[in-house]
């Protein structure tokens, strides 16, 4: 499986919607952690869990943050904390939501890029 991501930084990408199966696939690709931006259930009942989402990272070796953010509008507090999270977590780091736009929105308000 590959996964479809959008470079922001040397050490940061985004994506679309992951689901568990897309976590081995991420680490194959290099990522060392992933950030998860989307609330649970945010699109309905077949969209996977942060539980299932995490246990699939941890057991393919990434470090794994859940970070959920509404798509419009992301908050001081939210953008502080996904700062600390991409300044602290294992590098690589691929952020997820919906599109990968939220999680674009918040690495640029993040880093004033």
């Amino acid at each position: 499986m590959s996964i479809q991501v959008q470079q922001l930084s040397s050490d940061v990408c985004v994506a679309p919607q992951l689901g568990p199966e897309a976590m081995a696939a991420a680490a194959e690709a290099g990522f060392k952690s992933v950030i998860n931006n989307r609330p649970d259930f945010e699109g309905g009942p077949d969209q996977p869990t942060n539980a299932a989402i995490e246990a699939a990272a941890k057991a393919a070796g990434l470090a794994y943050a859940f970070l959920p953010v509404a798509p419009g509008y992301q908050s001081p507090e939210e953008i502080a904390r996904f700062a600390e999270l991409i300044a602290t977590l294992p590098h690589p780091v691929l952020a997820f939501c919906r599109t990968g736009t939220r999680s674009g929105k918040l690495f640029r308000a993040a880093t004033g890029g």
